[in-house]
């Protein structure tokens, strides 16, 4: 069974930075995201990589202080997060899925979903 494990998450000063993980145990897909929900909104978009070509997307809201990125050899997708502000405190979830679909269309239609991990913000 293909699972994404994701890894990084953790309670961070304002300004400051992590870097969440994203590892596929089996398979390489078409392309992965990240997106977040925070406590009472609904999961939001964050950002979209895909895998052949590495061009990315990203929410305007983390333009500049996010950056995703992928490492062939481990199969692992990452989100380095910089200067971290308390309103990014929400549960982070990577996706993945086989289809040749555009990042809009990454949250309805991913396959495959990790478990999130909590990333806390504090002012």
């Amino acid at each position: 069974q293909v699972q994404l494990v994701e890894s990084g998450g953790g309670l961070v000063q304002a300004g400051g930075s992590l870097r969440l993980s994203c590892a596929a145990s089996e398979r390489t897909f078409n392309r992965y995201g990240w997106f977040r929900q925070a406590p009472g909104k609904e999961r939001e978009f964050v950002t979209s990589i895909r895998w052949t070509t590495g061009v990315t997307y990203y929410a305007d809201f983390v333009k500049g202080r996010f950056t995703i990125s992928r490492d062939v050899a481990k199969n692992t997708v990452y989100l380095q997060m910089n200067n971290l502000q308390p309103e990014d405190t929400a549960v982070y979830y990577c996706a993945a899925t086989t289809l040749r679909i555009q990042p809009a269309d990454l949250q309805t239609m991913a396959e495959y979903w990790g478990q999130g991990t909590q990333v806390t913000v504090s002012s």
